[in-house]
């Protein structure tokens, strides 16, 4: 109770700062359980690292999207823990785990650096660099945005007795198809790490940029935000082929469809979360489409938020303290700021909606 207080004073006073410049926050919005601390600049895009030891230490890992900005850790209280600052601008952050790196097994957040024309990789929990300062992607594209990296997202595939980990990064601007790059991440025995390019793939609208991207990894399809266009399906295998398998949100949100997160309820149900950021709501849409066919995906619900013009999110359905113990959303908001709010609120109202198209 006394986090929503401080975040009810904390909303007043940046919409009497910045009245009429920001969408409005419903009367009926959920409000975040936590507010974090303040980052410096601009807060863009989190991502959910579970502690596989004592879920409750689990961290948030946001990016604070500047030139000057960095990457910031926070524990599930929204206080910050870790920080690598000074970056060129970095913008979007996924994580992955057991990656093999020299003779260890080590978790990694991999954080998009859009002006230095790369991303970084960063061992996990302690933020430490491991990239000899950044991994060059879009090598060779020369026109205007095209080689900015802004969006990413990983994928773990098992290979043999090994695993491989896959970024598929999204950027500012490029062509109608070929938008998206997926790199295998790759490490010799001394630590040196490579990204070896597997393919180009994604439609691209023209209509604005492809930022928010988001893996489903035991299903193994990727989505991507085509703003004001719609949300667009993949498979996450580069093997498996570039076949657009479903193209929806088209219509649903106010104008920007952003962040995208996988709520899983188990391996293969769940929902598909995309922050409708000019409405300051979430869109829901079941993860396992509609029966007889995996690639429907129509609407389920639309749920006001407090968070301010959500650029990214991400959740997890695992319990990982008392608070959150069925899972926790976490929300980009403006005022340089993520919310953390209790997964029970939202599927509470989701189950609302559900009752009423019942009756």
């Amino acid at each position: 109770m006394k986090y929503r207080f401080l975040y009810s004073l904390a909303v007043l006073g940046l919409l009497s700062s910045c009245k009429d410049k920001l969408a409005p926050i419903a009367p009926d919005a959920i409000q975040p359980t936590i507010v974090t601390e303040q980052t410096v600049f601009d807060t863009d895009d989190p991502a959910i690292w579970i502690n596989p030891i004592d879920q409750s230490k689990s961290l948030i890992i946001g990016t604070d999207k500047e030139d000057g900005g960095g990457v910031y850790a926070y524990d599930l209280q929204g206080k910050i823990v870790h920080k690598f600052i000074d970056m060129a601008r970095p913008n979007n952050v996924d994580i992955a785990y057991g990656f093999l790196y020299k003779d260890m097994v080590i978790d990694i957040a991999v954080v998009t650096e859009r002006n230095a024309n790369a991303i970084r990789i960063f061992k996990l929990p302690e933020l430490t660099p491991i990239d000899q300062g950044g991994l060059k992607v879009f090598e060779g594209e020369v026109e205007d945005g095209y080689n900015e990296p802004m969006g990413i997202a990983l994928y773990e595939k098992k290979e043999d007795d090994n695993k491989q980990i896959y970024a598929i990064v999204g950027r500012k601007s490029g062509p109608s198809n070929e938008y998206l790059w997926q790199y295998a991440l790759q490490a010799n025995k001394e630590g040196q790490i490579n990204l070896v390019l597997k393919r180009k793939f994604g439609v691209y609208s023209g209509k604005k940029e492809i930022e928010a991207i988001a893996v489903d990894q035991e299903l193994g399809y990727v989505y991507y935000s085509d703003e004001t266009a719609g949300l667009r399906k993949y498979y996450a295998d580069p093997e498996k082929g570039n076949e657009e398998l479903a193209f929806f949100v088209k219509g649903d949100a106010k104008r920007d469809h952003e962040g995208i997160a996988i709520y899983k309820k188990d391996a293969n149900s769940g929902y598909i979360i995309v922050s409708d950021q000019q409405d300051n709501s979430i869109l829901i849409y079941p993860r396992e489409g509609e029966q007889g066919n995996p690639h429907e995906h129509r609407l389920i619900a639309k749920i006001p938020v407090s968070a301010i013009e959500c650029d990214g999110l991400e959740v997890t359905s695992l319990g990982v303290s008392n608070i959150f113990n069925q899972g926790m959303l976490v929300m980009m908001s403006n005022g340089k700021v993520f919310h953390y709010y209790d997964w029970k609120d939202i599927q509470e109202r989701i189950n609302k909606v559900s009752k009423k198209e019942t009756n």
